[in-house]
């Protein structure tokens, strides 16, 4: 059974950083890629970043880019996303999941084996 825990999340000030944790078990996503989405009450998942869990190749969200580290530690088979700069519009539910399609994308409806999300808030 796949699982993918999230962890890490907080509630900071306005300019602080966190870095969240996605730990995978039940398989390795050595071909795939593994993204964050974030989502707000009443609104759709916003991709945030997504990383190819081999290769390393990244891609960030625009709201995030430059602020925002996706990475990975392989043997720990762990992605993890370092956020930096945090704005009061990052609060969100920050959830990952798995792109196990012959295609990269950024629509959520393409990822699979969410975890159950961790709760950011940054303060004014």
């Amino acid at each position: 059974q796949v699982q993918l825990v999230e962890s890490g999340g907080g509630l900071v000030q306005a300019g602080a950083s966190l870095r969240l944790s996605c730990a995978a078990s039940g398989r390795t996503f050595n071909s795939y890629y593994v993204g964050w989405f974030r989502q707000t009450p009443g609104k759709e998942r916003e991709f945030v970043a997504r990383i190819h869990f081999s290769g390393g190749a990244t891609y960030y969200g625009d709201s995030v880019k430059g602020r925002f580290t996706i990475s990975r530690d392989n043997a720990k088979n762990t992605v993890y996303l370092q956020m930096n700069n945090l704005k009061p519009e990052d609060t969100a539910v920050y959830y990952c999941a798995v792109l196990e399609k012959p295609y990269r994308s950024i629509w959520f409806g393409d990822y699979r084996y969410w975890g159950q999300g961790t709760q950011v808030t940054v303060s004014s």
